[in-house]
């Protein structure tokens, strides 16, 4: 798995709605081929899957939280590595992990909740758009009625 580098590369990925969102963080992806085509130069070299991580300062202050959340990301994609490949990937943090709940900066129960949200994040990646955009629950059938009109 590659990682993203530069601006273009972010902006490129980041131009389409996120695919999936969680509580804490949102999910963009971006077809390989779909931006080759679009650009004159291509922005990834290879069809393997690209992540990027985007981890604001506004949500997580200190640095030692943003390694530690960084560090989770990547582990957690390199186990789902087979199921995104050639697609861009940008995880980016949209709210901030409590500090009254994760006290410590990295904290053992801090790990373990950004990896299980993140295995849920990446769950819903994983499949193709028209699944992962469908409704969890399917609608009732609706009945057959006797009447004749």
């Amino acid at each position: 798995m590659e990682h993203l580098r530069s601006r273009e590369q972010f902006s490129a990925v980041m131009a389409g709605a996120p695919v999936a969102k969680t509580l804490h963080f949102a999910l963009h992806r971006c077809a390989l081929g779909r931006v080759a085509a679009a650009s004159k130069k291509p922005l990834f070299a290879s069809a393997d899957a690209w992540l990027g991580v985007l981890l604001p300062k506004r949500w997580a202050r200190r640095a030692v939280t943003r390694n530690a959340i960084r560090r989770q990301i990547y582990a957690v994609a390199g186990e789902h590595a087979t199921v995104l490949a050639s697609a861009a990937l940008v995880v980016r943090l949209r709210r901030e992990f409590s500090r009254q709940q994760f006290v410590s900066a990295s904290s053992d129960a801090l790990k373990r909740a950004v990896r299980a949200e993140l295995q849920q994040l990446l769950l819903g990646a994983g499949a193709p758009p028209a699944l992962a955009a469908r409704p969890r629950h399917a609608p009732a059938p609706l009945e057959a009625s006797n009447d004749v009109v």
